[in-house]
């Protein structure tokens, strides 16, 4: 059993998802009563936000490399960023990390290949949705990956920031969000929306009849982060 290291902390409510999950996928898999090598690292989401905000994404990369190396430390065989965002710099963190990282994007990209999605929507923070890294890693696979309109953007980054990152989960806002989700549908021609930011699942997980299909990053992060575990 290999120990994974969470990067947490961004924001607090999907990294308890994560804790929780991870703990119930593994008793699933190893029904002996055991449970699985945590380490979570719950880091200061406000600076490192500001930071990427700020464009200042060399610091970023120095930041979250600092908070890696602490989980190496600790014993960590291998890490993962619990967030979408912050894997903005992933590919400069892979290149300086002690230890392997576990990308929630290639994971996310991997079950839409294996559901046969070839376009799918994209909803997360501005930093994620205006990132080139959801569709660089998306068309290398030919999946095309569509935005929702720049207001429709603003929208959905506004009440990311305001509410859902702050544990606030209104019927209000998953209604609007899923009718920016049936308009791309119907207009834009996506087969599925990725739940680009790890808070949207506790939203939208359980709407009744979105029409539309969710791939939940969160839950498939935490299905490769197992894999890994036990590899």
């Amino acid at each position: 059993m290999k120990t994974v290291g969470l990067v947490g902390g961004i924001g607090p409510e999907s990294t308890i998802e994560y804790y929780r999950f991870l703990v119930a996928a593994y008793r699933e898999r190893v029904p002996d009563g055991s449970y699985p090598k945590i380490l979570i690292n719950s880091i200061d989401m406000t600076k490192m936000l500001g930071l990427i905000g700020a464009g200042q994404l060399d610091a970023v990369t120095e930041y979250l490399s600092a908070e890696i190396a602490r989980l190496a430390q600790g014993g960590a065989d291998f890490a993962a960023l619990a967030s979408n965002t912050p894997h903005v710099v992933f590919d400069a963190l892979a290149r300086e990390a002690p230890i392997p990282l576990i990308s929630i994007v290639e994971a996310a990209c991997g079950e839409a290949l294996r559901l046969g999605y070839k376009k799918v929507g994209l909803f997360g923070t501005r930093f994620t949705m205006q990132g080139p890294f959801y569709p660089a890693v998306f068309a290398r696979h030919g999946v095309a990956v569509v935005l929702p309109a720049p207001e429709e953007q603003t929208f959905v980054h506004d009440k990311y920031m305001g509410e859902l990152l702050k544990g606030v989960f209104l019927p209000e806002t998953r209604d609007a969000l899923l009718r920016i989700a049936r308009r791309m549908r119907d207009e834009q021609q996506i087969e599925a929306l990725v739940l680009g930011g790890t808070e949207l699942p506790l939203i939208l997980r359980d709407a009744p009849d979105p029409g539309i299909p969710f791939l939940d990053t969160t839950r498939i992060h935490v299905a490769r982060i197992l894999d890994a575990m036990m590899s």
